[in-house]
């Protein structure tokens, strides 16, 4: 894909799902993981793990409701990649 910005050709480059999360593995980095039809939660944690179905494995996991802005600690948890919308850096 690429498009013309200012006179200049600008090329986007796609980066597959699968090296997401390997980089966010790599680095340890915390991260949110919005899942399907849950759009009042996400979870929280870095990724320790993960497999060629996308199951992903965090710790230090927290749950997170926006309504009531509650905060709830979770185990060591899994996750299957289908229920999984969206991997997001956490800012700090």
């Amino acid at each position: 894909m690429a498009y013309y910005g200012q006179g200049q050709k600008v090329q986007k480059v796609m980066v597959k799902p699968i090296n997401l999360i390997f980089r966010y593995l790599k680095n340890r980095s915390q991260i949110q993981v919005w899942l399907y039809e849950q759009v009042n939660m996400w979870i929280e944690g870095c990724i320790i793990g993960f497999d060629e179905y996308i199951k992903n494995f965090i710790l230090d996991a927290e749950e997170i409701d926006s309504k009531t802005k509650s905060r709830k600690q979770l185990p060591d948890y899994a996750m299957k990649g289908d229920n999984i919308i969206l991997l997001q850096s956490v800012s700090n």
